[in-house]
């Protein structure tokens, strides 16, 4: 009797323990949200290099609630963000190569993440501009989305 009661107690006990539910490590989680933030960026990027204004700034949510840092203050909406960077875009503009660099990712909430990196913009081969970012992102119907955008350059 006494041998049952133990291996009945052990399998309660297991099975107890097994229903326990866990919350998976953050370091995966962290590491997927980055791989997948990643590509949009390189999406990202690729759309500023070919000249398509419109695909570059799909990246940030279309709300008059958008803010981005200018240097100076916040800027509110999607369509200031638009008209900031038409000028780049204009047929015949300056316009260096974009890529992003040092990207990482922090899941805030199941639909929010804040995002740091670095954006370097180069024309044959010399560094023109670049700088940190931050941002705060929001998953959305149709992918994630910037809500805010506060990104420095670097002095020269």
């Amino acid at each position: 009797m006494h041998r049952r009661s133990l291996i009945l107690a052990g399998l309660l006990a297991g099975c107890g323990h097994a229903a326990v539910p866990t919350r998976p490590a953050p370091l995966p989680e962290r590491a997927r949200l980055t791989a997948e933030l990643t590509a949009q960026f390189v999406r990202s990027a690729a759309a500023w290099n070919r000249g398509d204004l419109d695909a570059f700034v799909s990246d940030y949510a279309r709300d008059t609630a958008t803010t981005f840092m200018d240097g100076r203050r916040p800027q509110h909406g999607y369509d200031w963000i638009r008209q900031h960077y038409a000028p780049r875009f204009a047929p015949g503009a300056p316009r260096d190569s974009l890529h992003f660099e040092e990207l990482t990712a922090r899941p805030l909430a199941p639909t929010l993440a804040l995002v740091t990196g670095r954006y370097v913009l180069a024309r044959g081969g010399a560094t023109t501009s670049s700088g940190p970012f931050t941002l705060v992102m929001e998953h959305q119907a149709n992918g994630w989305k910037i809500l805010h955008d506060h990104t420095s350059s670097d002095p020269r």
